[in-house]
């Protein structure tokens, strides 16, 4: 019997202990998709306790807690930090199966150099060790960052951001690993949430310029699209409901936009038409400047009313999406295709009965600009577990290239999030020397060790154009 997050942890074969050892596990880290704040980074922010680092923003954690009917006061209420902590001490060996087991683990080894098991008995001496350990020199932000070994992040930001704080990044020379904003325009394209005619005057001002029609929201995302390029983006990201093709009319598009504008409700078909004319249009943005689109979808958000009046969105009440949008996902990369303005691009599907989908829909759009040009994304939100990786890698060497596949990213608020990357690579290991130990591929150790260093790494790195 194998022990508890050995050094071999999820490495079964001989094959999977040396991809890992001597490949996988020593190269640096790209996290093209995070939630991090480049605040924090620039002011190296430092944590008094595990709760700040743990529990102040993760709501897989939540999830978790309320699963074990723990009180919101102990979550997102007001209760002290340490009895917090001892709540979710207390529920986590409760968690056989579930990665949040295999990653709190990896954090306390990892960063703080603890070998035990944590639950309610360990609470208190993980409390002491963890908050002793977080007042050393390198445990700021930065220090976890350096620790990690990254070189690249990419936070999400909204287009009417400063970028402040990537600017100062960029002009510190002690910060020696690359902080690029991603563009994430939701918020201009969701005439059907709330809010939106409050953010297109928020806009308007970002960009200084009026916005009425879609000309002018339109000129509008190309001047903050330029203004991110100025600062280092390289990349977008959507959250999307579901994938769309809906096209309009320039009469149908501004008739929708003074709807949104009167403060009337649009139709489901009114909705889709104003967001496919702006993911076209930024699409095309992107393609002149190089950058990659990035599409996750199939997202059923804030169910729980009650609780999204309380909390707001991202604290921990989504769920997989029931939507079939594989033909307008098609009609969409294809419109981009015929005009010669398809980014390079990756697609997360919230829903695994996806995969195969987008392992066939890649085959369509790929051209030579990039070796896997469209991707599909690492294995997102609820399926970022030992078997939801296993299935997306599985899907698509089945359907396309492992080889070409740019690899893990963390999309977390949490700087220990980076073992997530060393959860990803032992299971990549893992799955190709079960092929190779199987006589499923040949025992090619130069070609398998290449392979992992690519998809660990350099894929990511020519990819995302990462110096």
């Amino acid at each position: 019997m194998s022990s508890f997050l050995s050094k071999d942890f999820l490495l079964t074969t001989p094959t999977a202990q040396t991809l890992y050892h001597q490949h996988a596990a020593k190269m640096p880290i790209i996290d093209y998709h995070c939630h991090v704040s480049p605040k924090e980074m620039f002011e190296d922010k430092r944590f008094e306790n595990i709760t700040q680092v743990w529990l102040g923003g993760d709501h897989y954690k939540w999830r978790l807690m309320r699963s074990n009917g723990v009180d919101e006061y102990y979550i997102t209420g007001d209760a002290p930090d340490r009895e917090k902590f001892q709540k979710f001490a207390e529920m986590l060996p409760k968690a056989i199966g579930n990665p949040m087991y295999h990653w709190c683990h990896l954090e306390l080894k990892n960063y703080f150099g603890y070998e035990g098991i944590l639950n309610g008995e360990t609470a208190e001496e993980v409390w002491n060790l963890t908050a002793k350990k977080l007042q050393e020199a390198d445990m700021g932000v930065r220090g976890l960052i350096a620790q990690s070994n990254v070189i690249f992040i990419g936070t999400t930001d909204d287009p009417i951001d400063s970028l402040e704080y990537h600017r100062l990044l960029a002009e510190d020379p002690s910060m020696k690993t690359i902080v690029a904003p991603s563009f994430r325009p939701d918020k201009a394209m969701n005439i059907d949430k709330a809010g939106w005619k409050e953010y297109i005057a928020a806009l308007s001002k970002a960009a200084n310029k009026t916005i009425e029609t879609i000309d002018d929201l339109e000129a509008a995302l190309a001047d903050r699209i330029a203004f991110f390029d100025a600062h280092g983006c390289r990349s977008s990201d959507h959250g999307l409901d579901h994938t769309l093709y809906a096209p309009a009319t320039r009469a149908e598009l501004n008739a929708i936009m003074q709807k949104g504008f009167a403060g009337e409700a649009v139709s489901a078909l009114e909705a889709d038409q104003l967001k496919t004319a702006v993911l076209l249009f930024v699409a095309k943005e992107y393609a002149k400047y190089g950058w990659v689109m990035q599409l996750h979808y199939n997202c059923l958000r804030n169910n729980n009313t009650v609780m999204f009046e309380k909390l707001g969105p991202d604290t921990g009440f989504d769920s997989i999406g029931p939507y079939n949008g594989s033909e307008g996902l098609c009609n969409f990369l294809d419109a981009l295709y015929k005009e010669n303005a398809l980014p390079r691009t990756v697609l997360y599907s919230l829903d695994p009965k996806d995969n195969e989908f987008i392992g066939t829909v890649l085959g369509c759009f790929q051209g030579p600009e990039a070796a896997g040009k469209i991707q599909h994304g690492s294995a997102w939100w609820f399926n970022d577990h030992k078997q939801g990786m296993r299935d997306q890698m599985i899907s698509l060497a089945n359907l396309g290239l492992l080889g070409n596949f740019i690899g893990m990213l963390t999309d977390s608020r949490s700087f220990l999030s980076y073992a997530r990357h060393e959860y990803f690579r032992r299971i990549l290991c893992g799955l190709i020397g079960e092929w190779v130990e199987g006589g499923e591929y040949p025992a090619d150790m130069d070609t398998l060790g290449k392979m992992v260093e690519d998809i660990c790494y350099f894929n990511a790195k020519r990819y995302f154009g990462i110096k």
